[in-house]
């Protein structure tokens, strides 16, 4: 499947399955603001449901976005472990230039260098675990193994079956289309943050179909 159509069934699928059934929407605002219960919701879409599916059985729902949740945050592990060390590198730097004004400015100079560095290696950490991640989601959800969650040659393989110019080129309009969105709302004064919970959920299941479908598109192969 093109990226083009990929679009255009993720956006048919979320606004045939939330405009004019508003009882839906608010349910899944609700779940936005209860974040693993859309996590949860998540995990159906990227089982296939089709159509939209109910918004219902709460406890499951929990339960599912609870795990998914755990998978997410032990693929962040590395990006928090990075950070942190980032963040504590930053204070240091600007508590020596700021107490210590006749600190040798070339060991100051060293120092923002490997601030620079590091922060370079965040961000290409971020973008890898992205890419890994958006697979690793749809698998979990298949398979409900945190096993196959962390089966990256299986992962690998099934991105390599996608084609990774395909699979990375996909993600990036996502990411763009959901970022644009969402920057509309926020530039807009006084009423931006609450608009941009009431798109939430379209955005998400957006998202996930989108997510879902790419995935699918390595059978196409």
């Amino acid at each position: 499947m093109e990226i083009g159509k990929i679009i255009d069934d993720s956006f048919g699928y979320a606004k045939e399955g939330l405009v004019g059934k508003w009882k839906t929407w608010v349910l899944l605002i609700i779940s936005c603001i209860i974040f693993p219960l859309f996590m949860g919701y998540m995990m159906r879409i990227y089982r296939g449901a089709k159509p939209l599916p109910a918004v219902d059985n709460w406890g499951n729902m929990f339960i599912d976005g609870i795990k998914l949740l755990i998978v997410g945050l032990i693929y962040a592990i590395p990006v928090l472990i990075i950070g942190t060390a980032l963040v504590g590198s930053t204070g240091l730097a600007f508590i020596l230039s700021a107490n210590l004004p006749n600190v040798n400015p070339g060991a100051i100079i060293g120092f923002l260098a490997a601030i620079l560095l590091g922060a370079i290696i965040l961000v290409i950490v971020a973008v890898i675990i992205g890419l890994i991640i958006a697979t690793a989601g749809v698998r979990f959800a298949r398979t409900n193994s945190f096993g196959e969650a962390f089966n990256f040659s299986a992962i690998f393989n099934h991105i390599g079956s996608i084609g990774w110019v395909m699979y990375i080129t996909s993600l990036v309009m996502m990411v763009i289309i959901v970022g644009l969105i969402k920057l509309i709302c926020l530039i807009i004064p006084f009423i931006g943050i609450f608009l941009l919970l009431i798109v939430a959920p379209f955005t998400g299941i957006f998202a996930s179909r989108y997510l879902t479908l790419l995935y699918d598109n390595a059978g196409a192969q």
